[in-house]
């Protein structure tokens, strides 16, 4: 397993270098000019030359991208083009907000997904069944920005239970969480009833239930465990999506993370800013899977990694 993790990091080393490219080219093909941006609307051309060759944008674009990387090797994010901070510095602020949220969405998303599909599975086309289901197509039928528009009108607005927007303090994560979550939660509700029900038809099954064993430890024990392998992808899967993809959250709630600082970076052509947050979110993608990997083999002992 040490030989297949180390083996997979090395091959993340091309995967990061072709992303890097592809980030560098995407971001200097949004429309716009930084410079001007800059310099202000009432900037002569000029001083816009003068700030355009000071930020290195007249360089051709491939020198732009060496200097860029050599940068990235040593340590250097580069420093962004609105505040004039390092854009390490911007992450240590935005980092940490948006891990807690993504963590605290996947958490319960998790936890309530397995519990309603398992409960699904073995209520199957009863009352238990029909309501999941109907929880499930809910969850993934719902616009984020929508059930986070209501949210706040219902349980801010009009409660006043919980604030309306921020990071300050441990109820402001409360309906940005259950926001981001809910498409997850309905997912993994689904993927989880339709793979227990897959295996409680399975021969092993019958086995136990033959052998005398409590249908509660058939379903638990056996049954359950052999159904997550299909679940874990996709959990992995959505976990590194949650990593880069709460902007829309983020923009509702005015919540001060990662995927606010991406939209905001990309309104003023903040390149360095964008382009650390792309790679960062690529980087967390990869180290995902990876774990993921991991984690198959954690379920099931049978499984083995060639190197």
């Amino acid at each position: 397993m040490l030989q297949y993790i180390m083996k997979r990091i090395l091959e993340m080393i091309p995967i990061l270098i072709i992303v890097s490219i592809v980030v560098f080219l995407f971001t200097h093909l949004i429309p716009g000019d930084p410079a001007r941006l800059v310099a202000g609307k009432d900037a002569t051309l000029e001083e816009v030359s003068k700030i355009r060759s000071k930020l290195g944008l007249d360089l051709p674009i491939w020198e732009q991208y060496f200097t860029y990387m050599g940068n990235l090797l040593t340590g250097d994010l580069g420093t962004s083009l609105k505040t004039g901070l390092p854009v390490s510095d911007m992450f240590v602020d935005r980092f940490l907000p948006s891990i807690y949220l993504t963590l605290l969405s996947m958490g319960w998303a998790v936890i309530i997904g397995l519990l309603i599909g398992t409960i699904s599975a073995v209520f199957k086309n009863k009352w238990p069944d029909y309501i999941g289901m109907v929880t499930a197509v809910s969850g993934i039928s719902l616009p984020g920005f929508w059930l986070g528009l209501i949210l706040i009108q219902i349980f801010s607005v009009q409660l006043g239970w919980f604030p309306t927007g921020g990071s300050e303090g441990w109820q402001s994560y409360i309906l940005p969480s259950i926001t981001l979550g809910a498409g997850i939660m309905s997912m993994l509700t689904r993927f989880t009833r339709s793979s227990l029900l897959e295996t409680l038809r399975a021969d092993f099954v019958r086995t136990g239930r033959a052998k005398g064993l409590k249908e509660r430890i058939v379903i638990t024990k056996h049954a359950l465990r052999n159904s997550l392998i299909p679940v874990v992808t996709i959990a992995g899967l959505q976990f590194g999506f949650l990593l880069g993809g709460s902007v829309v959250v983020e923009t509702v709630f005015s919540f001060p993370g990662m995927g606010r600082l991406l939209i905001d970076s990309i309104a003023f052509r903040d390149y360095p800013v964008i382009q650390a947050e792309l790679l960062l979110f690529s980087f967390e993608f990869i180290i995902v899977n990876l774990l993921v990997d991991v984690l198959y083999s954690i379920l099931n002992p049978k499984i083995r990694y060639v190197t």
